[in-house]
C-alpha cells in the first residue's frame, strides 16, 4: 500500500491511498481535479470510490467533477445535502458506526467535533495497510478506539496555541479567526494528548496532516510527536509518497 498526499493545508486537503493491485482511494476532494488526475497520472479508473469528511471548499472542492468522471462519492447526509449531491446517483451516504466495504476497502466511519453538519473521520482496513484511523477538521476525538489495533495514524495537527495567540496579539490573525480555529480544529497539544490514549504499539508510520501556514512550525511539530511515541512521523506535503504497509517491512 502507497499514501500519496496530493496536498494538505487550508488551500486544500487531498490524499489517495493505493494497493498493489492498483486499486486507489481517494480521501477527500479538496484540490482542482487537474491535480487529482496527476497525482492518479491520469488513470481515473483504479479509483474505487472517493471518502469525504465534510462540506468546506478545501475538501470538497471538486466533488461534482469527481462525481462527473464517474467515481463514487461516500459521505454523510448532512454532508451530502450541504454539497447539493443528495441523491446524485454516484453518491452513498456513510453513518457513523455502520462499516462500508469500498472494493477492497472497509470503512467504518466516526463522529467528529467540527462547524458543520455531519463531519466524519474514518477507520479504513485493507489487507495491506492493516487499519488506518483518518481523522481531521475536529477539536478533540470522543473516541479511544481501545480493541482496535491500528497500523497507520493520518491526524490533524493544525496550530499551535502558542503561535496563534501571538499571531493576534502581534495584529497577524483577527480575534475571531483564532476562536474559530481552536472550536474548529485540533492543536498539536491536543494532537498529542489524543495519541497518548491510542495503542500505538503496531503503528508504523504518523502522519500530521492540515498544518496551518501561519500558526504551525512543521519541524518542531514532527519532532514533538516523533519524541512522545517513538513513531515514524511524516509532515503531509505536495507529494509526499510513503509505503503505508501493515507492518514495517
Amino acid at each position: 500500500m502507497k499514501l500519496q498526499v496530493i496536498n494538505s493545508n487550508s488551500a486544500g486537503n487531498a490524499y489517495i491511498l493505493e494497493s498493489s493491485t492498483g486499486e486507489a482511494l481517494l480521501i477527500e476532494c479538496g484540490v482542482r481535479f487537474d491535480q487529482i488526475k496527476k497525482a492518479l497520472d491520469f488513470n481515473i479508473r483504479k479509483v474505487v470510490g472517493c471518502i469525504l469528511t465534510h462540506e468546506h471548499g478545501d475538501h470538497a472542492k471538486s466533488i461534482n467533477d469527481v462525481l462527473k468522471a464517474g467515481i463514487k462519492v461516500y459521505a454523510s447526509a448532512g454532508t451530502h445535502q450541504a454539497c447539493k449531491t443528495t441523491g446524485h446517483h454516484r453518491t452513498a451516504v456513510l453513518k457513523s458506526g455502520k462499516e462500508q466495504m469500498i472494493s477492497s476497502f472497509l470503512i467504518k466511519p466516526f463522529d467528529v467535533l467540527h462547524d458543520v453538519n455531519e463531519p466524519l473521520g474514518f477507520l479504513i482496513h485493507h489487507s495491506e495497510c492493516g487499519t488506518v484511523l483518518f481523522m481531521t477538521d475536529t477539536k478533540y476525538c470522543e473516541y479511544n478506539f481501545k480493541g482496535i489495533k491500528l497500523n497507520n495514524i493520518i491526524i490533524e495537527a493544525n496550530y499551535c496555541q502558542k503561535i496563534i495567540d501571538q499571531r493576534v496579539a502581534d495584529g497577524a490573525n483577527p480575534q475571531f479567526l483564532r476562536d474559530r480555529v481552536l472550536q474548529s480544529h485540533m492543536s498539536l497539544d491536543t494532537c498529542k494528548r489524543t495519541l497518548t490514549t491510542y495503542d500505538l504499539g503496531a503503528v508504523n508510520n504518523i502522519v500530521l496532516i492540515h498544518l496551518s501556514d501561519g500558526n504551525s512550525h512543521e519541524a518542531r511539530f514532527k519532532q514533538e510527536v516523533q519524541e512522545q511515541t517513538g513513531k515514524v512521523v511524516h509532515v503531509a506535503t505536495p507529494g509526499l509518497k510513503i509505503p503505508f504497509n501493515k507492518t514495517a517491512f
